[in-house]
Order: C-alpha cells, then structure tokens, then sequence
C-alpha cells in the first residue's frame, strides 16, 4: 500500500485551525477586551489554516 504523507503546509493548517478552534472557546472574554476584532481574528485564523490544508496538493 502506497501510504500518503502530509506536507509541513498541510500540519501548518491544522496547527492555525487548531487556533481558530481555542479562540472560539474563548471568544466571550476575546470579545470583551478586543471587540469586533475578536470575530475578525477568529476568521483569520480559520481563513489561513484552510488557506495552508487546501494548498497541499499531495
């Protein structure tokens, strides 16, 4: 069996997306000290870790 391995790029996501999943935990207190730029950080991070997973084209 040929088994397929993942990219430093496709780990990269996983890490960010792994952030964006924490910060949604946390976003009551994210949003009382940032504001709006809580759910904008959030969105970041989702964006850019799908970003780096789609990218890995094996």
């Amino acid at each position: 069996m040929n088994e397929t391995k993942h990219s430093s790029r496709f780990w990269t996501g996983n890490i960010i997306l792994a952030l964006a999943l924490i910060s949604l935990f946390y976003m009551g207190p994210l949003s009382e000290r940032l504001g709006i730029w809580a759910m904008v950080l959030w969105m970041m991070l989702a964006a850019a870790g799908m970003f780096f997973i789609m990218t890995d084209k094996g």
